[in-house]
Parts: C-alpha cells; sequence; structure tokens
C-alpha cells in the first residue's frame, strides 16, 4: 500500500509560528522567493503585430510571442492593485529582431526603473509598488519577438534560478542555470541540502523545495509498480526540487500541474507522468534530468503537456504519449527552447488517435541519429504499438528541420 507523506505550504488558519517555522525551514534566496506575478495578471501595450497577442507574454510559454508592428514599441504587465516588484526576465522567441536599446519603465509614475543595451534577460531594478509594469524597445534591428515577461516581487534574480555546480562529464561545460523558461544550458545545480523520505510526498498548492535534494524511495528499475516520489493535486505546482535516486517513478501530475525547476538526479522509470483527463494544459517550465533508460515524460492521461527550457542528458524519449494505455486519447505536446544531449527521440506520438507535437527551438548534442517526432500506431492496452517512421511538418507532427539545431 502506498504511504503518503503530506508536505504542504500553510493553509489559512495555520499560526504565525507555524509559518515562520517553515519559513525558516528554506534557504535563502528560497524562503523570500515569490511566483512569476505576470500569471494572472493582465497585459496591454503599444502595438502588435498581425497573429501576436499581449497576453503571450504572460502564458508561461515559450512558443508565443507578442510582437511590435514596427522595431520599436512597448508591452505592459498589469495589476488591479498595487503590486511590489523588483526584478524582471524577458524571454525572445527566435525569428525576430535583435534588440539594440530597452527600458523597464513605471507606468504608474512614467520612471524608469532600469535601461540597457542588447538581449535584456534578467532585469533587477530597486523594489517598487505600482500597477502597471512596461518593457520598452527603443531600438531594434527589426521587430523583436518577445516569448516572456516575467516579474517577481524579491530577490535580484529570479527564485527559480539555482546555483552552478560541476555538470557530470555528459553535459556542455558549466554556466550559469537559466530562470525558469530560460535558454538552458547543461549546467547542474548544488544542492541545498538534503530531506529523507520513505513514501510519496502530497502536494498541493505551490511546493517549494528550496533547492534540497529529496531522497529517496523505489529501487531504480524500470517497474511500473513504483511509487511516485511526489503527486501533485490538481492545479498544484511542485518547484526547486532536486530528485535523488533512486527517484520512484518520479512525479505524478493528477490533473493540470505545474512542474518549475526540478531536476532528476537519475530519470528512474519515469522523471514525470501526466495522469489528468480533464483536458487542459499542464507545464514544466525549466529543470533537468539524467540517466534515463525510456521516457522522460509520460503522457498517460489527456490535454497537453508543454516544455520548455529544460535540459535532458543521457534518456531514450524526452516525451511519449502513451500508444497502450487503458483509456486512449487524443494528446498535445508542445516542446521549446530545449537541450537535449544523448537522446533517442524528441516526442513519441499516436497519429491514429490525433496526436499532435508542436517542436520549436531543439539543439541536440551527440544525437546527430536521434528521432525528432516519432509517429506511433496506439494500441489497446496488452498489445504494443508500432512504430511508423519520422514526421517533419505534417498535421500530427509540427516540425520543420530548421527548428532543429545538431552540435
Amino acid at each position: 500500500m502506498k504511504r503518503s507523506v503530506a508536505l504542504r505550504w500553510v493553509a489559512a488558519g495555520a499560526t504565525a509560528a507555524t509559518s515562520a517555522a517553515i519559513m525558516l525551514m528554506l534557504p535563502t534566496p528560497y524562503a523570500l522567493a515569490a511566483d512569476n506575478l505576470s500569471i494572472g495578471a493582465g497585459a496591454d501595450g503599444s502595438s502588435k503585430a498581425s497573429g501576436t497577442s499581449y497576453g503571450n507574454v504572460k502564458d508561461a510559454s515559450t512558443g508565443t510571442y507578442w510582437s511590435p508592428n514596427g522595431s520599436t514599441g512597448y508591452v505592459s504587465i498589469k495589476w488591479t492593485s498595487a503590486t511590489t516588484v523588483s526584478s524582471a526576465v524577458i524571454t525572445q522567441a527566435s525569428g525576430g529582431g535583435s534588440i539594440n536599446s530597452w527600458r523597464v519603465l513605471n507606468a504608474d509614475t512614467s520612471g524608469v526603473l532600469a535601461s540597457g543595451s542588447g538581449s535584456p534577460g534578467t532585469i533587477t531594478f530597486a523594489s517598487t509598488s505600482l500597477k502597471k509594469l512596461t518593457f520598452e524597445i527603443s531600438s531594434a534591428s527589426a521587430a523583436p519577438r518577445i516569448a516572456e515577461f516575467e516579474t517577481y516581487a524579491g530577490g535580484s534574480t529570479t527564485p527559480t534560478t539555482p546555483p552552478a555546480t560541476t555538470p557530470p562529464t555528459t553535459t556542455p561545460p558549466t554556466t550559469t542555470p537559466p530562470p525558469s523558461g530560460g535558454t538552458p544550458t547543461g549546467a547542474w545545480p548544488s544542492s541545498a541540502g538534503s530531506v529523507s523520505i520513505s513514501g510519496t510526498v502530497s502536494v498541493s498548492g505551490t511546493f517549494d523545495g528550496g533547492m534540497k535534494t529529496y531522497c529517496c524511495i523505489g529501487d531504480g528499475s524500470q517497474s511500473e509498480s513504483q511509487d511516485p516520489m511526489f503527486e501533485i493535486a490538481n492545479g498544484g505546482t511542485l518547484q526547486n526540487v532536486i530528485l535523488g535516486s533512486p527517484a520512484g517513478d518520479g512525479v505524478h501530475c493528477l490533473g493540470t500541474c505545474t512542474i518549475r525547476n526540478v531536476w532528476w538526479n537519475d530519470i528512474g522509470e519515469d522523471a514525470a507522468t501526466f495522469l489528468g483527463t480533464n483536458g487542459g494544459t499542464s507545464y514544466v517550465i525549466g529543470g533537468g534530468a539524467r540517466n534515463g533508460s525510456d521516457k522522460t515524460f509520460q503522457h498517460n492521461g489527456n490535454g497537453t503537456v508543454n516544455i520548455s527550457g529544460f535540459y535532458l542528458s543521457g534518456s531514450g524519449k524526452l516525451y511519449r504519449g502513451c500508444g497502450n494505455c487503458t483509456n486512449s486519447y487524443q494528446r498535445n505536446v508542445k516542446i521549446d527552447n530545449v537541450l537535449l544531449n544523448d537522446i533517442d527521440m524528441v516526442a513519441g506520438i499516436n497519429t491514429n488517435w490525433g496526436d499532435i507535437a508542436t517542436i520549436t527551438r531543439v539543439t541536440l548534442t551527440n544525437s546527430s541519429s536521434a528521432t525528432v517526432c516519432g509517429m506511433y500506431k496506439g494500441v489497446p492496452k496488452g498489445s504494443e504499438p508500432s512504430y511508423l517512421g519520422a514526421g517533419w511538418n505534417t498535421t500530427n507532427c509540427k516540425v520543420t528541420q530548421s527548428d532543429i539545431t545538431y552540435k
């Protein structure tokens, strides 16, 4: 029988002493860091090119973007009440113009909070209470494409930026890992401590692990009968966690969920399994995984899995839509801005069930023979799906050769 260890953020009615105790358990800066404030906020701007939207900069997807009508313009995040902000992260989509100069403005007062040249990336400024924050493009070579405009309340960097350490021998040289949804580098985070668990950790709401290593359950095999280390309730978020080895059956999402800046030292059976059957989109933002032999993300339910800013080294597939589960569904996957080292396949989908894979900005290292979009014929439980071949720029495989970079 599965044993469950309930670890949650402080619920309504908890005492101040309990809240303080939980905060002290988290290492700085994670105890003070906030979620991306842009999620759920409003957005507007100066102009938008055909097919783009202001809301695309706050949808937690680097596969969509806003672009002005020309080489200059601005986009704003706005709140219904005064909100304290001290940093922003600007993520650009490929294919647009290069930004030459930019400013971040307090739109309430027109005051300049920060300015610079070139690609902005992470921007920090004095903590300011405002209702509207503007990112202004003063000069660019052509109309830029802004995929995400993240905003944060505390710290000089986003709360999902872990420290760097020496990566394993199969990874590229060490650099600082990116903010969530940023461009992955292959750098691996160092652990802020260890947490021993003896059963599945149940997550509801948002659980922030403070970049500690949680260990361990299971036997490290490919057995389907292992319990997950984390089980996320519908609408929950798991962030800033390192999974030790063995990690059982990784992470289970019972509905839609967000997995942000989560790192698997050893994939084991699967890194994460998506089980929700009520539609919607689940997100994997940032983070990384290594040392797997089969699937990394397994999609058993329906809806969409959106993977962005992720690093994977040494595995079979980044994503697989289940081809022989008890129930058959049409499933979608969106993969953008990922770095994959020594893998066999980016995404496997079942075309007879109408699965769609949208794949952009993928870098493959040590994977010259990897299949990008593998097409399968899904079958009933008890049989094995048949492989139909690789798809390029089709109804089901929305990917072109120009979306893939081999190194």
